[in-house]
């Protein structure tokens, strides 16, 4: 039983489930998918909520060591994706490298990263919509609006004595729509959102530019107030941890590796590229909104705006920033729901999934059964929990596969030192290690809440493991 839970999934030149879906995806695509699937609502308000919070306006120093951790997981990325192109993104890195029983622990964890982030953003992107409509004296049903559940001040689940949140499950539904009729046209329509909100993001910080005053950044790093992780380089260090989630996306794009023309060389350009492009429009926004105000105005759910209004001449920017929050969380929702059917067809395709979920369109060339399972799952959760909920859900599994990844690149230079690698990450010995300790221990920076929870999810996952996965497994068998 041991040997079989070690067992390690042999790199196969022909991966299962190439030829069943299109080869499409340039790396001006993935790298599109990456920005996706990264810049959300988070570049629009985390920004200015940690500032106000954590760090001041050494954010843009938060921002850089961030970024500096997420490109130690994104170079381990790059590698496993260029040396082995199959779409089960760090499940599959560590099934070939430390074994069948944590490479399950690692998929499993991932779709519930997926799912909820999908859910998550859904629950969020109805809240602005309901907005807008107020906006414009369009009022929808309180009860149709809503989650049924929601989190008391003890954080105990309470009902709110609403229906279901009807939204977030349509914007769920037409995602999943989308995605089911070919990862072409899922693509483009993100590109077509990706490219919307960056122009956005780079036309606010080229306006706001000229309303800097550069004594709203002194202190770089205000005093801290007495109190662990409040300011001072704590709270740099507190801020680095909380902005670390807005980068993760880029693992989405390596979930596509059987739809890229030239997975060798482009998903590394993707991954990376994603990575470096999301952290330059990041401390670009950061630096003008804490220029902009004193850093202290940003505790808001909009720091954005509060910005804007502190100078009416901005004031034509508000739409615009209304627009690129919804299209960003858009795209976010989209490459969530992208990624995950991905990773179950791969699971299905070593037999530790039923195979019915591996079923690829024979038209549109998609995974569409893990698609609609993805979707429905994510639209049940969307239309029944609340966002403070679904937000403690999504850290821990994406921490723990990437500290998993950053080990792996390291195993697999000692077991396969020979083997021809189309990218290399630099220094892997030191990269590896740091990179692997800078995620495990932000793991640290959690809530007692997320453990547990992670150890309920957990147990459900082995036990679904021990009952099917073992026994069905394309390895063992």
């Amino acid at each position: 039983m041991l040997r079989q839970m070690c067992a390690v999934r042999p790199i196969d030149p022909a991966p299962a489930g190439k030829g069943r879906l299109r080869q499409v995806l340039s790396a001006r695509a993935l790298i599109a998918i990456g920005l996706g699937a990264t810049i959300g609502s988070g570049i629009f308000v985390l920004t200015g909520t940690v500032a106000a919070n954590q760090s001041g306006p050494a954010i843009t120093l938060s921002l850089l060591i961030a970024a500096f951790g997420g490109g130690l997981a994104a170079l381990c990325y790059s590698e496993f994706a260029a040396f082995l192109p199959i779409p089960g993104s760090a499940y599959s890195y560590t099934y070939a490298t430390l074994g069948e029983a944590l490479a399950w622990f690692i998929g499993w964890n991932l779709l519930l990263e997926y799912a909820i982030s999908a859910s998550a953003v859904a629950v969020s992107w109805s809240a602005y919509v309901v907005s807008l409509l107020n906006d414009a004296h369009i009022h929808l049903p309180a009860v149709l609006v809503n989650a049924p559940l929601a989190l008391d001040a003890h954080e105990h689940v309470m009902r709110t004595g609403a229906i279901i949140n009807v939204p977030a499950v349509l914007i769920i539904a037409a995602m999943t729509v989308l995605l089911y009729i070919g990862v072409r046209g899922s693509a483009g329509a993100n590109s077509v959102m990706v490219a919307l909100k960056v122009s956005i993001i780079v036309i606010v910080v080229i306006a706001g530019l000229r309303y800097v005053d550069v004594s709203n950044w002194r202190p770089y790093v205000p005093p801290n107030t007495g109190e662990w992780w409040h300011f001072g380089w704590s709270g740099v260090l507190k801020g680095a941890a909380i902005i670390f989630f807005s980068y993760v996306g880029f693992d989405t794009a390596s979930t596509t590796a059987l739809e890229a023309r030239n997975p060798q060389r482009d998903l590394p350009l993707g991954i990376l590229g994603a990575l470096l492009i999301s952290a330059v429009l990041y401390v670009a926004m950061a630096s003008v909104l804490t220029g902009m105000v004193p850093y202290q105005k940003l505790n808001s759910d909009a720091p954005v705006a509060v910005a804007l209004d502190a100078h009416p001449q901005l004031a034509w920017l508000s739409p615009l920033v209304k627009i690129g929050v919804i299209a960003g969380m858009t795209s976010v929702i989209l490459t969530s729901l992208l990624g995950q059917p991905r990773i179950l067809l791969s699971m299905a395709d070593d037999g530790l999934l039923p195979q019915a979920i591996s079923r690829c369109h024979p038209r549109f060339k998609t995974p569409h059964v893990a698609t609609v399972w993805t979707g429905v799952f994510a639209a049940l959760i969307a239309a029944v929990f609340p966002l403070d909920l679904l937000a403690d859900l999504i850290s821990m599994g994406i921490l723990l596969a990437f500290a998993v990844v950053c080990a792996g690149v390291l195993v697999l230079r000692y077991t396969r030192p020979n083997d021809h690698r189309p990218f290399r990450v630099p220094w892997a010995p030191v990269t590896c290690v740091v990179g692997t300790v800078y995620c495990l221990a932000l793991t640290l920076t959690l809530s007692l809440e997320n453990w547990i929870r992670l150890v309920i999810w957990t147990a459900i996952g082995m036990s679904i493991y021990a009952f099917y996965g073992f026994t069905h497994s394309r390895l063992h068998r």
